[in-house]
């Protein structure tokens, strides 16, 4: 075997490219290899932005849609001044928790957010089922708590996901500081 691989390599010994390179050859061919790598990486964070902003917006058409779809019931803030109040409150809590998870996002904690919006929109449907009973019957208190609740529901599902967002960014610099 060995003799073959000798052989062959004695024939085509004429063919060979045993012609040095031009002076500075490989200085411009690292200097091309450096401003390759360069030119990737904004593509990619350009790219990770994009669908983020792309994620956002589908996410912020969801909640309106899902909010359109409350005016076949009656909302919370039709009982009253105070409960007006209570909901305008809960939904600007949701609303800048949602901004801070969507600011926080990134391809390590995507299934964690994604898991955490799917819990939210749940509670969202059931939101509007309370909407619909309340419709039907105004003077119920249990009805109105039960929303109240939906909504501290909502926000304990965000500020649980903030604290596991965090926790896994102190893991990962935990991890980089142990391999350096």
């Amino acid at each position: 075997m060995e003799d073959k691989l000798n052989n062959r390599i004695e024939e085509l010994k004429s063919q060979f490219d045993i012609a040095e390179p031009n002076v500075g050859h490989f200085d411009r061919f690292e200097a091309k290899l450096n401003t390759a790598n360069q030119d990737i990486k904004p593509t990619r964070n350009r790219l990770f932005y994009y669908i983020a902003v792309a994620a956002s917006i589908v996410f912020f058409f969801g909640i309106w849609i899902g909010s359109s779809m409350q005016s076949k019931g009656m909302d919370l803030a039709e009982v009253s001044s105070e409960m007006e109040e209570t909901q305008s409150y809960f939904v600007s809590i949701i609303n800048n928790e949602l901004q801070i998870v969507e600011s926080k996002r990134n391809p390590i904690n995507e299934s964690i957010i994604n898991d955490a919006i799917n819990q939210i929109r749940k509670l969202e449907s059931q939101y509007l089922t309370l909407t619909l009973e309340l419709k039907e019957s105004a003077e119920d208190k249990r009805i109105i708590y039960a929303m109240i609740a939906n909504f501290q529901q909502r926000i304990e599902v965000l500020q649980n996901l903030l604290i596991q967002i965090e926790n896994v960014q102190q893991l990962k610099h935990q991890k980089n500081e142990t391999y350096v």
